[in-house]
Order: C-alpha cells, then structure tokens, then sequence
C-alpha cells in the first residue's frame, strides 16, 4: 500500500496546477514538453518563482529571467504541430539559427524568442542559455538591491550641501 501512496504522491507532485492547466487550454498538445521545460527550471536553479498569467508563464529569481507563451514569432504555416515559445532576457545577442526573433528593448537587455516543439531542444546549448539569462537577473537583483540601499543610506545621510 505504501508503495502504492509514494507513486501517487510522485504523480501529484508532477500534475500541473490549475492555472497552468487553464493557461494551456487549447494547446494541450504542448503541455507535456511545457512540464520538461518547468522541470528542467526546477532542477537547475536554485531560485526559481513562477507566476501563471493570461497570455504567458513568467520565470523569476527576483527579476524575470523566462517566459513561456503561444506568441507567434514565426509564420502560422512555419510552425510545427506542437510548439510553444520560450523567451529569454540576455545581455547580448545570440546568433544562433535557433532564434526565432530577438529585439533589444533597452541598451543592454536582448529578448530573444525560441519556438521550442520537442524535449530533444532542451539540450546543453539551450540550457547553456537559460542559464546565461538566470544570471543576468541575478546580476539585476544585486544592482537593485544595491541602489536601494544606497538610496536608503542616502535618506539618513545628511546632505553635505545643505545650509548652504
């Protein structure tokens, strides 16, 4: 019986939530490749939030590092059967044939867009990639952790320049 309990157990763990389950509507097809991704996330960082919106599942440690959508960043014809997008921030451009698109939205930050349609494309290069975009917001974080302190340092400080 209790091997029985630990199986259940094992599956419970793995069945997605509601949310995600509701985020998936109508793409169910690609849910199982979403769940290698989430596991893949979970194995392989140490601090790693999600939070399951309408139109995208976003990634975080403090600063979004990932998110999953069905956001078209190919043509309707050129899209494989099963497929969802993966988009990562990043501080250069990557030139891969990989990419389906990149932009970069401010100096510094590169979003790039994956089509992702099989867990045979969760390989070494890509999470080479994930892992580059889990350290910038790393890197992020401590610069806003940084500036916070620095600012609340400054409203104890007193000005030099006052009474001037």
């Amino acid at each position: 019986m209790s091997e029985r309990k630990s199986e259940y157990d094992a599956v419970l763990q793995k069945a997605p939530d509601d949310d995600t389950l509701l985020f998936f509507t109508g793409h169910m097809e690609a849910l199982g490749l979403y769940q290698a991704l989430e596991d893949l996330l979970y194995s392989s960082f140490p601090h790693v939030n999600k939070r399951v919106q309408k139109t995208q599942i976003t990634f975080y440690n403090s600063h979004v590092f990932a998110c999953v959508s069905f956001a078209r960043v190919k043509r309707k014809a050129e899209l494989p059967a099963r497929w969802l997008t993966l988009t990562l921030g990043l501080p250069a451009p990557l030139d891969s044939p990989r990419v389906a698109a990149a932009c970069e939205p401010y100096p510094g930050r590169w979003t790039h867009h994956f089509v992702l349609s099989g867990e045979d494309e969760l390989d070494g290069e890509m999470i080479s990639w994930i892992r580059e975009a889990y350290d910038f917001a790393e890197i992020k974080r401590r610069r806003t952790d940084s500036r916070k302190s620095q600012a609340r340092a400054g409203e104890t400080s007193p000005n030099p320049n006052e009474g001037s």
